[in-house]
């Protein structure tokens, strides 16, 4: 369960919800659902699918047409500022074809003379798919590598340049690109035995998507094998024809077994697989795992089944055999982050631990020798490169506020640690590959992200792209303000604001509080929101808006965080209700009128509220919600919580279920029926318990729906619903 999958599906227009770069708060007309919901007039520009050219002086980008109708790869020069088109879409001709090819995804080769266009499959997140085409940059020629009907995925250059891989019916294949001989790599994959690929929970909960890896001499592939026979199956079923489909999933639910996994190392001459020696415990994950500098060495991530144990392994490829050479241990889980673990070519390697009570940097040698690069009470965020001819590191932090993310850079001796970006707010950075430029997306809480060039001491060469919305001249917006209180235990908590344009300090407002409150997550930063439109439309209709990160949430050291551990719900819903009673000493709060909403953690989290928190709420919206962790999979409920078998009580009494007797207020539970991520079964067991308690509520199920619950029109429809329950009940 991810807040950054999970707020991609608060709004389906996300690519439309931004405004100019400063607002003023007296403005013209109100906002409609349908200016929000069912209009393109907020529309976002941005760079896409950023590729930069190995000498660092230009990048290629995705550009779309409309008048066109066509996406095109522009090239953009760092030296000149100018950008022009580098592959126009209308001459990737086939032969057996009069239609242009249409671009949506591609992949510059190692050597930069040609281009691999791939297609986009649904997972997690997006990955590369389908059949796969490759274009010469210097010949011009266009041409189709495979015609399958079968699913292909996982698609990328070797480092010479030279083949393609890629999986396909769960086994891996490569393709010379010259000679366009396809070979088979991997011969026992199946329906429940996937190499170079994972399954739906390594894919959710690790982040991962691509399951195999290139060695640096292109002579090797080391791939992931999943063996998901033992793990429960879960069948979705669609309503919708006269016989209903059902589709089933493997999914294991907290303690549950998992698949079993394996790493291998497939040679590209003699199709010949050898299986690295990770332990005999096949109740574990492998999270990561990564070529060294030393050649036929592989890094390998092994975690415990309870994720509180970290080990590295250093394992030799030809024999299999390995040895530890980093152990990472926590009394509550380890946090496992894929920007946050980067191979020196001397050997070394940067990783990031939060062992001193704080997410920081550590440099480790392969002779276990382990030094402390950052220090402080503030975190690391992400590590992003390493300048290593100069000893350098650069990665983004909460140094300035927890509230922010910035870009630093500190030696390796640990010395000479500097802010880079100035400009207050929230900072993404993509870096060229000589390490003189960045791309920095930069927003803040009044700012839509804007795209700029600058030279890797912070100074500004130009702005890419700054987003000047014209259509947000005509509304009333509301600004975002923060603030902070303290806890009744006198816990100091963060959260923002929103007033109506036209507030009178004199009168009493009813309060709407949005709450996600998932471990290490954050709704609370100095950063451009996708819901600001929605939240507007409610201030303009007289409602406060509030958001607060109570305990459990990110940014603010391990012991804020992991407070939570075996405990999920107990803190966080007490921290909603201690925000709610904060808000109605607030003379301008009417004490009688506070709700609450949130989407899948935040469903469970607005869920608990109402229930627990009955004397303070009077309304909540819960959409996707987990109702009882049990009923979550294994990866994320046991990371924070222990099994069922091992903390019963703690699942009792994180259960939404436990609570359903206590409902008083008014309460909407709306869910998607084919939800894979956090099932129909949720919500259906909470309705369930509720009506054997004798309560009153509402609830809404979208035929089809998946986590993201409604998509196109219909998403007009579901705020439509929600937006009238708030004026209805609150």
């Amino acid at each position: 369960m991810k807040i950054k999958i999970t707020l991609a599906f608060l709004i389906i227009i996300t690519s439309h919800l931004f405004v100019s770069n400063t607002f003023a708060q007296e403005r013209g007309k109100e906002l409609t659902l349908e200016d929000i919901f069912n209009s393109t007039k907020f529309a976002q520009k941005s760079v896409r699918s950023i590729n930069w050219m190995q000498d660092g002086k230009a990048f290629l980008f995705l550009h779309t047409d409309t008048v066109k109708k066509q996406t095109d790869i522009w090239k953009y020069d760092i030296t000149e500022c100018k950008r022009k088109l580098f592959v126009d879409a209308s001459k990737l001709i086939l032969n057996d074809s009069d239609k242009a090819f249409r671009i949506s995804t591609y992949n510059l080769s190692p050597d930069g003379k040609k281009i691999l266009f791939t297609g986009l499959i649904p997972a997690r997140a997006m990955k590369s798919g389908g059949n796969f085409y490759i274009y010469d940059l210097q010949s011009e020629v266009f041409q189709q590598l495979t015609d399958s009907p079968a699913e292909q995925m996982n698609i990328k250059f070797s480092p010479d340049g030279k083949k393609i891989g890629f999986v396909r019916d769960n086994n891996i294949f490569i393709i010379d690109i010259e000679t366009k001989i396809e070979t088979q790599l991997t011969f026992d994959g199946e329906k429940n035995i996937m190499n170079g690929r994972f399954d739906w929970v390594y894919e959710e909960e690790w982040s991962i998507i691509d399951g195999w890896l290139w060695s640096p001499d292109s002579k090797n592939i080391a791939y992931w094998q999943l063996d998901e026979r033992r793990v429960p199956e879960y069948q979705l079923t669609d309503f919708s024809p006269q016989h209903q489909k059902i589709e089933t999933m493997r999914y294991p639910k907290a303690g549950d077994p998992n698949s079993i996994v394996k790493i291998g190392i497939v040679s590209t001459e003699t199709k010949t697989t050898k299986w690295m020696d990770i332990g005999t415990d096949d109740d574990i994950y492998i999270p990561r795992i990564y070529w060294t500098a030393k050649p036929g060495k592989l890094a390998i991530f092994r975690v415990n089944r309870l994720q509180n144990k970290l080990e590295i392994l250093e394992a030799d490829i030809k024999t299999g055999s390995g040895s530890i050479i980093v152990t990472d241990e926590s009394k509550t889980w380890i946090d496992i982050e894929q920007s946050n673990y980067i191979y020196l070519k001397d050997g070394r390697f940067l990783w990031a631990s939060e062992k001193d009570g704080y997410q920081h940097i550590y440099l480790t040698t392969f002779g276990k020798q382990t030094k402390q690069i950052t220090k402080g009470n503030w975190e690391v965020d992400k590590i992003l490169k390493v300048d290593e001819a100069k000893g350098v590191v650069y990665f983004t932090a909460t140094e300035k506020s927890p509230l922010e993310r910035h870009l630093y850079k500190i030696k390796l001796d640990g010395t000479g640690f500097k802010r880079i970006s100035t400009e207050d707010g929230t900072h993404s950075i993509n870096f060229s590959p000589d390490f003189l430029a960045y791309i920095d997306t930069y927003s803040d809480a009044y700012t839509l992200p804007k795209i700029s060039l600058h030279k890797n001491d912070g100074k500004l060469i130009r702005i890419i792209e700054e987003n000047i919305v014209p259509a947000f001249d005509e509304y009333k917006l509301s600004r975002r303000e923060f603030f902070n209180f303290k806890t009744s235990d006198g816990v100091s908590l963060n959260g923002w604001m929103m007033k109506p344009v036209d507030f009178d300090p004199t009168k009493k407002y009813p309060v709407f509080m949005y709450v996600y409150g998932g471990p290490g997550s954050q709704t609370v930063t100095n950063s451009w929101d996708r819901n600001n439109l929605w939240y507007t439309l409610l201030t303009q209709k007289g409602y406060i808006i509030v958001s607060i990160d109570g305990r459990g949430t990110g940014a603010r050291g391990n012991e804020f965080k992991t407070i939570v551990y075996k405990n999920l719900g107990k803190w966080e819903t007490h921290d909603q209700i201690e925000g709610a009673k904060y808000l109605a000493s607030l003379p301008f709060v009417d004490a009688s009128r506070i709700g609450i909403w949130g989407w899948s953690y935040g469903g469970y989290m607005a869920a608990m509220s109402i229930l627990i928190g009955d004397e303070v709420f009077k309304t909540a919206v819960a959409v996707a919600s987990v109702t009882d962790w049990k009923f979550y999979d294994t990866i994320y409920s046991e990371r924070y919580m222990q099994t069922p078998q091992l903390n019963p009580d703690g699942y009792k009494q994180g259960s939404t279920l436990t609570y359903a007797d206590k409902l008083k207020g008014n309460l909407l539970l709306i869910h998607g029926t084919a939800d894979d991520n956090v099932h129909w079964q949720n919500t259906i067991t909470l309705v369930n318990e509720l009506q054997k308690k004798n309560k009153q509520f509402q609830t809404a199920f979208y035929p089809g729906g998946t986590h993201g619950v409604a998509v196109g029109i219909v998403r007009l429809q579901l705020y439509t619903m929600i937006t009238n329950f708030i004026l209805e009940n609150l």
